[in-house]
């Protein structure tokens, strides 16, 4: 599969989190503070809760729900309650477009 267009990087805010389905996979798309974007899956392991609709901290993704906060770099769980990592995906800039390829996972 190839990578798919998501977003322009200008459509991402800073600090926050925008949900894109690709290719059937719910993606989080976040572009931090310094204006690095990242992209993780969007449900949260420990319930079926959208992480796009949380709050970026850092490099972390916390869940409006019930807190677990993860890790954009790795998808690991850095609190509990989920103790289950979510999915990373790698993230090309191209042409001013944020491309994704779901069936690519990165690994730490």
């Amino acid at each position: 599969m190839a990578s798919v267009r998501v977003c322009e990087v200008d459509d991402l805010a800073p600090n926050q989190a925008a949900r894109f389905v690709v290719e059937g996979v719910p993606i989080a798309v976040v572009k931090d503070s310094a204006g690095e974007i990242f992209a993780i899956g969007d449900t949260c392991t420990h319930g079926d809760i959208s992480l796009a609709e949380g709050f970026v901290e850092g490099d972390t993704l916390e869940c409006w729900a019930h807190g677990s906060q993860f890790s954009l770099l790795t998808g690991k769980p850095l609190s509990l309650p989920a103790y289950e990592p979510v999915p990373v995906y790698r993230v090309e800039l191209l042409d001013g477009g944020v491309h994704i390829d779901p069936s690519v996972t990165l690994t730490v």
